[in-house]
């Protein structure tokens, strides 16, 4: 399996809504963080669109890619065949292998049924493609097993993000008992649960990873047999101080503490 950065392991840094950096990181920095970490594998997701960049900065982009070395995967949500064609030619133009999609957008949450007769109908458009649909709050981990299962496509399966279905009521060892037969990509999402003050309920928030509650080790173990995950990629919650500039700063210091940790467990090829 190869471990790589993803737009979202620097999410502040890009922007978020209502937080907009003075100089947000673009395409290019954030390739070149991947190749100051050594990295080999970036995946850049709808928190940096690249279907807005002109077709100059796309080209570049590719001949970057290309240059350093970098193996592409791409990232988009609203699950819909003419968005799936969209998405695979751009990953063709850009040399990508993968393209994870979360099912919901804004205004838009497609019942089960609909999103098979989607993924039913955008497979043939995946030649040379894998799609991972992403766990992602609504939907519960027997749902998305049904749904990839009723698809039946060796270009089509899951990318299992370690935290996103607390939002589900589900813990990651459901998560992984239904959907590690399917998982094509990995996002280590590293968090802390802990009892608020109060005692009436629980605070949900990112750890940089091997410091939160996620076993990894575990993790690799359970998807290591089924041979259909071979990319990992580090996302971070990372939590705002008062001042967005040392929000981005901790958000970097994190990854370089996270990357430390995991690099160990993905061996680099011979």
């Amino acid at each position: 399996m190869i471990l790589g950065l993803s737009s979202y392991t620097y999410g502040w840094a890009i922007g978020v809504p209502g937080h907009p950096p003075a100089h947000p990181m673009e395409e290019q920095v954030l390739l070149e963080r991947a190749r100051k970490h050594g990295l080999g594998l970036l995946q850049v997701c709808d928190n940096l669109p690249l279907l807005r960049l002109s077709p100059e900065r796309l080209t570049l982009f590719a001949e970057s890619l290309m240059k350093r070395g970098v193996q592409l995967e791409i990232g988009s949500r609203r699950l819909t065949v003419e968005h799936v064609a969209e998405m695979a030619d751009l990953a063709r133009r850009l040399g990508a292998s993968l393209i994870r999609f979360v099912i919901d957008g804004p205004e838009f949450h497609p019942e089960p049924a609909e999103v098979v007769r989607t993924l039913q109908e955008a497979a043939p458009l995946l030649d040379g493609l894998t799609l991972g649909i992403e766990n992602h709050d609504r939907y519960s981990a027997r749902v998305l097993r049904s749904v990839i299962e009723s698809v039946d496509s060796d270009r089509i399966g899951i990318c299992l993000d370690t935290a996103n279905s607390l939002g589900a009521g589900e813990g990651l060892a459901t998560v992984v008992s239904e959907l590690a037969p399917l998982t094509v990509n990995l996002h280590i999402k590293d968090f802390h649960i802990a009892r608020l003050p109060h005692l009436m309920g629980f605070h949900v928030e990112g750890r940089p990873a091997g410091a939160g509650m996620l076993d990894i080790r575990w993790l690799l173990e359970q998807l290591a047999p089924f041979r259909r995950c071979k990319t990992a990629v580090l996302e971070l919650w990372t939590p705002p101080d008062p001042d967005l500039e040392r929000t981005i700063a901790k958000e970097e210091a994190w990854a370089e503490q996270s990357l430390d940790y995991l690099r160990p467990m993905f061996p680099v090829p011979a």
